[in-house]
């Protein structure tokens, strides 16, 4: 039994109202296509994986990097899109296909066993589950009924298939618009076994959906506390939270001196528990002398993300007599926001003075104080 699998991603996701197409929105630090093929490549029974892409998010399937895949480009609708990729492997020696969608990145390996499992016993393998909700029907004309729910079922993907049995019917039906292969089973009066499917397979269609997903996978909240503080000299640049602000001095440091961005970065090691600022980028390494702090902090965002960690929320407060940050503050916000890949509505930054006392007060200094907080995914 030679069994592959087609992963239907090449839709528009226009319900989920998206600026980033619906298969490549991360959760986890990867995307949904991603989430999926994670569980699916190591499914021994699976020889090959069909990904059916829309053309216009080719650049976006192909950073992914993911190897061993058979590419397809989709059609306009659901079914011709399956039909595509039933049609590419036609002469590949499969005797058995699962089609999934994209959209149930929360598909366990056990359901999609249990299918392979069945289509040993059965030629066509669904998972569903019962409706649990009470059910009404509302008419073009007003009228509303009750629909007994003790024989209703809700179909979920992978589903499984006979190639020889999806194909034909495919290449029947091809015109056909439908929500799911085994409408065609239905439509064409052929048994279907159906096995239990997993309430937390759900489709992902609008925002509410997504969230729920995310939350499944978040596992906890962590917080982290940074502090640094640089003395003010003459012939140097000012640098502030990845921003160059114009100012008669600059801070003295080994890199720029940007005390924004070392609070920030050891408050995010700190919350990841990878120690600190000093270990990673050590002031005795000549590569790092005059180094811009931007770079040492997008070194830390790429570090987290490979542990699984996503930056939640930044808190900054900068404590300067002078100059008076709230004037820089959304240049040093949207800065930030691009370097650790999160929305500027997650950050705040707020100016401090010390009221003329100490090395700050007297404007011979720059201290910042951040605190982070980092959400850990499973």
């Amino acid at each position: 039994m030679s069994i592959f699998l087609i992963l239907l991603a090449a839709g528009e996701s226009k319900r989920l109202k998206s600026t980033e197409p619906k298969p490549y929105i991360e959760v986890n630090n990867r995307t949904l296509v991603e989430h999926n093929i994670e569980i699916i490549q190591n499914i021994k029974a699976i020889k090959k994986i069909v990904i059916v892409y829309n053309k216009k998010h080719k650049k976006k399937l192909k950073s992914l990097s993911i190897k061993n895949l058979i590419k397809v480009i989709g059609g306009k609708t659901r079914s011709q899109s399956t039909y595509l990729a039933l049609k590419r492997i036609k002469n590949l020696k499969c005797s058995k296909v699962l089609i999934h969608d994209a959209a149930r990145p929360n598909v366990s390996r056990k359901l999609i066993e249990n299918v392979i499992h069945n289509l040993k016993l059965h030629n066509t393998v669904i998972p569903a589950i019962k409706v649990s909700d009470s059910i009404k029907l509302k008419n073009q004309m007003g009228s509303t009924y009750n629909i007994d729910r003790k024989n209703l079922l809700i179909t979920q993907t992978p589903q499984g298939f006979r190639y020889k049995d999806i194909f034909k019917l495919h290449e029947k039906n091809i015109d056909i618009n439908i929500t799911d292969d085994s409408t065609l089973f239905v439509n064409d009066k052929k048994k279907i076994h159906f096995i239990e499917g997993e309430k937390q397979n759900f489709k992902i269609t609008n925002n509410q959906d997504l969230k729920l997903f995310k939350n499944s996978k978040l596992k906890t909240v962590n917080y982290g506390i940074g502090f640094d503080i640089h003395r003010l000299e003459n012939k140097r640049k000012l640098y502030l939270g990845g921003t160059k602000i114009p100012f008669p001095m600059g801070l003295k440091g080994h890199s720029d001196g940007d005390s924004v961005l070392h609070a920030l970065i050891d408050s995010l090691l700190g919350a990841c528990k990878l120690k600190d600022i000093g270990t990673l980028f050590s002031d005795k390494n000549k590569k790092y002398k005059g180094i811009r702090s931007t770079k040492l902090l997008k070194k830390v965002v790429n570090l987290i993300k490979s542990k699984n960690y996503s930056i939640n929320n930044i808190d900054v407060n900068i404590i300067a007599q002078k100059p008076k940050i709230k004037k820089y503050a959304n240049k040093m916000i949207n800065r930030i926001s691009k370097i650790c890949e999160i929305d500027s509505n997650q950050i705040n930054i707020k100016g401090k003075t010390t009221e003329k006392l100490g090395l700050i007060g007297k404007e011979k200094a720059i201290a910042a104080e951040v605190i982070a907080s980092v959400i850990k995914y499973d």
